[in-house]
């Protein structure tokens, strides 16, 4: 039975798992704008929604959160610096999801996710 399972597997196990979701946090935070999957860009979202609320507070500890849940200290300088001063007064869907058709290799879903 599937009772509470919440996330997509994507086909991983859970270390690669996060390890693709940190990588596609820290492009969406560097070039702000990406193309993935579609299922990929959904469980992206929350994900980066989360970085961005926290961003917003701009303490140690909060910086330390980012640090271990990003893994830069570059790009958790641009979230608090940039990004989250931006969406100052919004509480909460920082993000847009565009779907774009079908990828011509596998037919996969595709997606545009950038900020709002």
């Amino acid at each position: 039975m599937k009772h509470q399972i919440k996330r997509r597997q994507l086909g991983r196990k859970s270390g690669p798992r996060k390890a693709l979701l940190k990588n596609l946090a820290k492009s969406l935070i560097l070039h702000e704008k990406i193309e993935t999957t579609e299922a990929k860009a959904k469980e992206l979202r929350p994900f980066i929604e989360k970085i961005i609320t926290r961003g917003k507070k701009d303490d140690l500890h909060s910086r330390r959160v980012l640090i271990s849940k990003i893994g830069s200290s570059i790009l958790v300088e641009k979230v608090i610096k940039e990004i989250s001063p931006k969406h100052k007064d919004r509480k909460g869907g920082y993000t847009r999801i565009i779907k774009t058709g079908f990828r011509s290799g596998d037919a996969a879903k595709m997606a545009i996710i950038e900020f709002v």
